[in-house]
């Protein structure tokens, strides 16, 4: 059976939320899925994403195949990076607490520009805000 990590549509129209869920390929986007496995509202900015990340990492090490949105998402939350230096411990390459470490340093750096971005997208906001004149009725 192959099983795929995709998106399954709620939300009303116009104002869509995802959830992030584990299916069989065969079955239609919003029908059966076998786990569900995190959250994507693509309308926060930035948009907000919640995701177990070691039932996700578990299905990708079971071979189960993300789709092009979904990867994106998996490889923003680290999932694909982790599952990479999984991947390194395994052949040999470096232990499991220096794999840990190479995680968490990215995932801080990570969290900091995120952080960053949503820190600027608010002050931009209230500047086009504050430049407009008040409207006196």
């Amino acid at each position: 059976m192959a099983v795929k990590i995709r998106l399954q549509r709620h939300g009303s129209k116009k104002r869509p939320f995802y959830f992030i869920v584990v299916a069989d390929a065969r079955a239609p986007r919003d029908g059966k899925f076998i786990q569900k496995i995190g959250t994507y509202n693509p309308l926060a900015v930035p948009a907000s994403i919640q995701l177990d990340r070691q039932k996700a990492l578990e299905w990708l090490h079971k071979g189960a195949q993300p789709t092009d949105t979904v990867r994106r998402i998996l490889s923003y939350k680290g999932v694909l990076y982790l599952k990479h230096l999984l991947r390194g411990v395994k052949l040999g390459l470096f232990d499991e607490a220096a794999a840990m470490v190479k995680f968490q340093k990215w995932h801080e750096e990570h969290e900091a520009a995120v952080q960053k971005r949503s820190d600027e997208h608010r002050k931009s906001q209230r500047a086009r805000r504050s430049s407009y004149p008040p409207v006196r009725r």
